[in-house]
């Protein structure tokens, strides 16, 4: 029953990281189009990094 557990965290890693690099990649955009809201943009883009960060921690603490 080892084997599911790994996989699921493998699974919660993968979709954190993408989550993050599609936020970090759409506020790089959003800056390059509007370069005076960077910092709304910066502190919006960081909040919902953490956020899902959160989530990811707290889903590889159910798997185990």
């Amino acid at each position: 029953m080892e084997i599911p557990k790994i996989i699921g965290a493998g699974l919660v890693v993968i979709g954190a990281g993408i989550g993050i690099g599609r936020i970090g990649g759409s506020a790089m955009d959003a800056i390059a189009r509007q370069p005076e809201a960077t910092g709304k943009i910066q502190t919006a883009m960081l909040i919902a990094a953490a956020l899902i960060e959160g989530i990811g921690f707290a889903a590889l603490f159910a798997v185990n």
